[in-house]
């Protein structure tokens, strides 16, 4: 979801800048910051704005540079000579000297320069702006692309290596049985005058072996990774399935830890389980 677009259009003396960011978030975050004359069209620019970005914390900024001399609040003519015309009046009724600086009087007396006139949004520089405004967010979107390009590719390797992971816990699995069967055997052999039904044993042996047995286990992990493959080459927004997937692998995982009375094999899960950490870390970055 992570994303920067920024676009600059000109319309007469002004130029139209407008930005986009986007950062992680679990919905649509929209927070805009406005050209006071475009603030009208704020409803139809947060709409845009949502049709494009299903989710994800955005800031949306839209102002307007003038060339020089453009924003020069304008001096009324008009109040400067009346002022004048009252200001020499009043001197020679009252006697009171003219002002030594007629300029820094005038200028500070009320309205003088005070900016009048009331600037209207046309539908052609509306027009302008939205372009702008789609400029920037396609520039965002081509981001969002090459960053979920990247996340795909890291995801695929980091699935492979999960792969790897579970097909080399094989060997130890299958040499697990003989050493629990060892391992008990010996046990009771260590132990002086008891006496026990082979028959009896083997049988206890295949439900404790039966109980340790991980191969659903396996098996649904593949599936997941499988399904998470599957799932990343869709054309529509899956960023919560992905996740929700993770978690599946995860649960796999952890189950074949706690079945795992062996060392190597516990140390593998343990590098399965670091694997998945990055993807699960990465997948909020998605759609």
């Amino acid at each position: 979801m992570t994303g920067y677009g920024k676009a600059v259009a000109s319309y007469k003396e002004k130029k139209i800048n407008v930005e986009v960011k986007s950062l992680n978030s679990k919905t649509l975050d929209l927070s805009t910051r406005i050209a006071p004359l475009y603030r009208e069209k704020e409803m139809e620019i947060r709409q845009k704005l949502a049709k494009t970005l299903s989710r994800g914390k955005v800031d949306f900024s839209i102002w307007i540079e003038k060339e020089a001399g453009m924003d020069a609040t304008p001096i009324s003519m008009a109040l400067v000579e009346n002022y004048y015309h009252q200001i020499k009046e009043i001197a020679q009724k009252t006697g009171i000297p003219e002002p030594q600086d007629w300029f820094y009087t005038l200028l500070r007396m009320p309205d003088v320069t005070a900016r009048m006139e009331m600037e209207e949004l046309t539908e052609e520089e509306w027009a302008t702006a939205c372009g702008a405004i789609d400029e920037a967010l396609g520039k965002l979107m081509d981001f969002r692309v090459q960053e979920g390009a990247a996340l795909q590719k890291m995801f695929t390797k980091k699935l492979d290596n999960i792969s790897a992971l579970l097909a080399s816990i094989e060997p130890y699995e299958k040499s697990r049985v003989e050493k629990i069967r060892m391992r008990i055997v010996d046990g009771l052999s260590s132990i002086p005058e008891v006496e026990y039904d082979k028959n009896r044993l083997e049988q206890e042996l295949i439900y404790y072996i039966e109980k340790l047995d991980i191969s659903e286990e396996k098996q649904r992990l593949a599936n997941h990774l499988k399904y998470f493959r599957e799932t990343m080459e869709e054309s529509t927004s899956q960023g919560k399935k992905l996740g929700f997937i993770s978690q599946e692998m995860g649960r796999e995982i952890n189950t074949t830890g706690s079945k795992s009375n062996q060392a190597e094999m516990q140390n593998i899960v343990v590098m399965m389980k670091d694997e998945l950490e990055q993807i699960k870390e990465q997948v909020l970055n998605v759609l």
